[in-house]
Order: structure tokens, then C-alpha cells, then sequence
């Protein structure tokens, strides 16, 4: 495979210079109506709906192989493909597609950092023409490595090594905000909100790396550990996911059918 045209997260600048280049994927996730009324040039759009499965009441689970092909090869993705991925709130659908790239084994692909609020705030092109790419017949290659399950956290709860890091809101961690048959969090997790990393003075990009390892670390989330994120269906842990990858943190995974999961299992433990 190419190496990676774009750093793990990519500014706006830095990719306009990249438009046009034949190894670059663009997805947006944002409302299709938004996507179909103005888009970075070339992006392809993708609904989240379709990058999430859900069992009620779990939700935000991980779709099958098969699903996940046909969709890829659908929008015309192939694995030579740099994906970037962005959308309208910061990052937190943009990062779960990425996430779930990495789950499959995709080489290379980046987060555009602010997403279309930076592109647009910066005044960076867009287009209202949809070019549709050639399908494709993508193959899925599971790596797993970036995946918790319901099992894998149970048989790791009073693993030194491992630390769960909840992305909720503090009324959802400490069981005041009620999402699931049970409120709480998984025993022993650290919480820490996920729009904690966004900079609203700047267009919702990350925040500085020195400011995000210092709220990291004061909280015993530390690059010597394992780290599983969670929420409640893996939309904003995977925001922290790929925060936590641009860090430089080597082991992360997130937990897809996090609290929606964990919150309406009869059995799970719960603080």
C-alpha cells in the first residue's frame, strides 16, 4: 500500500492543497440535505445511519462484514484510497466512520480537524456537484485491535493495564441522566465529556495536545495503559478515540455498543 497521503489530523489548509489527488477519499457525514446544498469538492456522502447497526435497545453496534463491504464498495472506497473523513458537529460521525475503518484493517486515513466548521469558517471551496465514483469491490481485512467487547471489558474490569474512560455527560456517568434500563457507569471508569476536547474559539478542532494530555493524564489516562472508550453507542467515545490516537496513545480501543449495551445488559456490573 501508498503511504499515508495526510497526517492521522489533517487541517483544512493542508487538504485543499490536496483536492484532486487520485489517492484522496473524501466522506461527509453530515445531513444529506446540507451535504446535497454544498460540499467540499469530490466528497462522496455517506448517512451514519448506515455505518451503525442497531438491536434495540442496543444501539450503535458494529455492522457485519458483509454489510460494511457492500456499503465501501457501494460509494466506490478501495483500500489505495487515503479517506478523510468530516462533518458539521466537530467530528463525532466523522471519527466513528474512521474508527470502524480501523477496526477493518483500512490503511490510511485521516480526520479533518474542525470539520465543514472549519472549512467553512475559513472560506475553503465547496461545490453543490455530486460526482459519484465508480463502485468498487472493497475487502474487508478485520484487525479487530481498536475493538472492545461486552466480554473482552468484562475480563479485563480489575486489569491494572486497562482503564475505561467514559465520554458522557457527568449526569450520564454518575446515573442522573438515565439513557438505558440501568444508570451508572462500568465499574471503575474515568469520566471525562467529550466536547471537552473540542476549542469552540476555534472551529471546534481539537484542543492543544499540552492541554488534552494534562486532562488525560490527570485523570490516570496515560500512554503506558490501555485505553476503551465509551458513551453511550460509540458515537462520541469515538471523537475521544481518535483524539487519543492523534496523542500518540499506541492502545485504544472503543466499546461500539458502549452503555446502550453495558446499561441494558441484566447482568453487567454497575457503579
Amino acid at each position: 500500500m501508498p503511504s499515508p497521503l495526510l497526517p492521522l489530523i489533517v487541517e483544512p489548509e493542508l487538504l485543499e492543497r490536496h483536492l484532486g489527488a487520485a489517492q484522496l477519499f473524501i466522506v461527509d457525514l453530515c445531513q444529506r440535505d446540507a451535504y446535497l446544498q454544498s460540499h467540499i469538492p469530490g466528497a462522496v456522502h455517506l448517512d451514519y445511519a448506515q455505518i451503525v447497526h442497531a438491536q434495540p435497545p442496543m444501539l450503535g453496534l458494529l455492522p457485519d462484514n458483509a454489510t460494511l463491504a457492500g456499503l465501501f464498495s457501494t460509494i466506490g472506497l478501495r483500500r489505495d484510497h487515503h479517506v478523510v473523513a468530516c462533518d458539521e458537529e466537530g467530528g463525532g460521525r466523522a471519527a466513528r466512520l474512521l474508527w470502524t475503518l480501523d477496526v477493518v484493517g483500512h490503511p490510511a486515513f485521516s480526520l479533518l480537524n474542525g470539520g465543514l466548521t472549519a472549512w467553512e469558517d475559513e472560506q475553503r471551496p465547496l461545490t453543490d456537484v455530486v460526482k459519484l465514483r465508480p463502485r468498487s469491490e472493497y475487502r474487508i481485512d478485520r484487525a479487530d485491535r481498536s475493538l472492545a467487547t461486552q466480554d473482552y471489558i468484562l475480563a479485563h474490569l480489575h486489569d491494572p493495564g486497562v482503564v475505561l474512560l467514559d465520554t458522557r455527560s457527568p449526569g450520564e456517568f454518575l446515573g442522573q441522566d438515565k439513557r438505558a434500563a440501568r444508570a451508572g457507569h462500568i465499574p471503575g471508569a474515568r469520566n471525562l465529556d467529550w466536547i471537552r476536547a473540542m476549542d469552540v474559539t476555534r472551529s471546534l478542532r481539537f484542543k492543544p495536545a499540552e492541554e488534552l494530555l494534562a486532562a488525560f493524564t490527570a485523570l490516570g489516562v496515560t500512554p503506558d495503559k490501555e485505553i476503551i472508550v465509551y458513551c453511550q453507542t460509540n458515537h462520541r467515545s469515538a471523537h475521544t478515540y481518535m483524539v487519543l490516537k492523534s496523542l500518540g496513545y499506541p492502545r485504544v480501543k472503543a466499546y461500539p455498543g458502549s452503555w446502550s449495551e453495558w446499561g441494558n445488559s441484566p447482568d453487567t456490573p454497575i457503579e
